[in-house]
């Protein structure tokens, strides 16, 4: 059944109020308690109810009863206010016998005005069913459930969707082709990092790993869905029901992939509503090459079912973003004819078109397919983003750029220097970079990379970055073509040089004529803005320290 509400009925004349019944109801997240109802909304919510009664036929006792009774329950008020962009939750209990997750069908229509929606429902064990729902428009949204089974079919009810809170921007999608912005229309630069095992490590590192992200300032995290081998960390919950005990490194066999585990994607789902709160984008990798014998290697109908249920859990959190696998073409058991139909399940069954991506090892993509929201990248050739961005028309993340640290691996071992200098190259080619680290393990726990505490000194660097963007008010920036020093530009408006490993001591900007900037000499590494006399247009030469890895960002006034 549904959780307790407040509502409006009407018995005979007599008036039920809702407020009394709403302060015994639980108000979930994402969810205000109302205020007093404005009696003209009472009247105009119930009148149908009324009316109807008393239009019954006199002479048939037991059909106004029951048209009365039928009203009674179709003019029940919900007393839950949801967000704009927050998650709505419905629960009912239905079958718990067989195997509900293939043969229980389950979902519900969102309806706002003329518009309706279709969501897919899930099954979360113990009988319990659940759909949820992200309003994305402000107003009184009704619903009404669909399923085979009759006990969940034809269920309704009704929510208020209220302007969102301070923090609540919104879901994340693209903007001005190459850039992406909040659905308030703030802007959104993504400087994220990478913690494959947040989702599924243990509760302590997790809870440690979310206070590092928000310490950090980084607003995305990369992680994996399905777990993977961590050394001295045994997953201790699995995404589906085990036949039988197992080894440390399952096996296909040990498990029934017709029957997800509530308990593992419920745990995930508190991580994802955990970086939600903290205003950090969780970017979801479903598929991965580290357990080659396990998960990774799924048949198709248990590929597709388990797609099906991550979105229709998973999707209605605002912070969600979709990537399909990471170093997908290390998945030795999927052609590409898989991976675009693990494309096309995910953009059919998300009814918020969340973000989509697929990052490669060494086979890229094809990101120009119109399921690709932007295009995820394992390389640092920034300067190859020009001709990226024609064949794509889409924003680029190099979503890894190698990784800060002292492992043996070369792609493990960079300076903190290298990395904060790859991310400003990414910003003055116009696209975005993610930050990576994997300094060898110390004290029980694991590397960065697969959650745990930072130990480098570029993240905070990279945040610096940010907030340098981010206080200018640009809605990205756009690279030049063929710059003779890396610089990018929003026209008119804000211009940034990045000298590279370049030692100059004077240089003439080529600024436009007839508009006037200021100017802020900036050192990367030291995190210093100085901000430098005068106003500046057309071409103007300015003195510089002569020292590499310098930038000077011009402000229109």
């Amino acid at each position: 059944m549904v959780a307790p509400v407040g509502f409006v009925a009407y018995s005979g004349f007599a008036i039920v109020w809702w407020r009394h019944a709403s302060r015994r109801a639980p108000v979930r997240k994402g969810r205000k308690k109302t205020e007093m109802m404005d009696r003209r909304d009472l009247i105009k919510l119930g009148a149908g109810a009324l009316l109807a009664e008393v239009a019954a036929p006199a002479d048939s006792a037991e059909a106004a009863t029951k048209l009365r009774e039928k009203r009674v329950e179709s003019a029940k008020i919900s007393a839950e206010i949801i967000e704009q962009w927050e998650l709505f939750e419905a629960r009912y209990n239905g079958p718990s016998t067989g195997n509900p997750f293939v043969q229980v069908s389950f979902g519900a229509r969102f309806t706002c005005g003329h518009r309706s929606i279709e969501v897919d429902g899930f099954y979360d064990g113990g009988g319990v069913y659940k759909v949820r729902f992200s309003p994305d428009a402000l107003g009184q949204w009704s619903y009404e459930t669909t399923s085979n089974a009759p006990e969940l079919a034809g269920k309704t009810g009704v929510f208020t969707c209220i302007a969102p809170a301070t923090g609540n921007h919104g879901p994340v999608g693209v903007a001005h082709q190459f850039h992406f912005q909040y659905a308030d229309g703030r802007s959104y630069y993504p400087f994220g990092t990478t913690c494959y095992a947040y989702a599924f490590i243990e509760d302590a590192i997790g809870d440690l790993t979310l206070t590092e992200l928000q310490r950090s300032g980084f607003n995305k995290v990369r992680f994996c869905l399905l777990p993977k081998p961590i050394v001295g960390h045994p997953t201790t919950l699995m995404p589906f029901a085990a036949r039988s005990s197992y080894a440390d490194a399952p096996l296909l066999v040990d498990f029934d992939v017709t029957r997800p585990n509530p308990a593992y994607f419920a745990q995930v789902e508190r991580r994802i509503a955990a970086l939600g709160q903290a205003g950090i984008e969780a970017d979801v990798i479903l598929f991965h090459p580290y357990d080659p014998q396990c998960f990774s290697a799924m048949d198709a109908e248990a590929d597709d079912r388990y797609l099906r249920y991550a979105v229709a859990r998973f999707a209605a959190y605002r912070n969600v973003w979709w990537s399909i696998a990471n170093e997908y073409d290390l998945v030795k058991s999927k052609s590409m004819t898989d991976w675009d139909r693990f494309f096309r399940i995910v953009q059919e069954s998300d009814p918020y078109a969340r973000l989509r991506s697929i990052h490669h090892s060494k086979v890229v993509y094809d990101h120009a397919k119109h399921w690709c929201t932007h295009a995820s990248l394992q390389e640092y050739d920034f300067e190859k983003s020009e001709d990226r961005r024609r064949a794509w028309n889409k924003p680029i993340l190099y979503d890894e750029i190698q990784y800060e640290g002292n492992i043996e691996r070369r792609w493990g071992n960079l300076s903190p220097e290298e990395m904060t200098h790859r991310f400003w190259r990414a910003i003055v080619n116009g696209v975005y970079a993610t930050h990576g680290e994997t300094y060898m393990a110390t004290n029980d726990l694991p590397a960065w990379t697969d959650a745990g505490k930072l130990r480098g000194a570029s993240p905070a660097r990279i945040a610096f970055l940010r907030k340098l963007l981010e206080e200018t008010g640009t809605t990205g920036l756009t690279a030049a073509v063929d710059p003779y020093y890396l610089n990018a530009f929003n026209a008119d408006k804000l211009y940034l040089w990045y000298f590279d490993d370049h030692c100059v001591g004077e240089y003439t900007f080529p600024l436009p004529e007839k508009v006037a900037f200021k100017a802020t000499l900036i050192d990367p590494w030291e995190m210093t803005k100085t901000p430098l006399e005068g106003k500046f247009s057309g071409k103007s030469k300015i003195k510089l320290p002569g020292k590499a890895y310098r930038a000077v960002l011009f402000e229109k006034i």
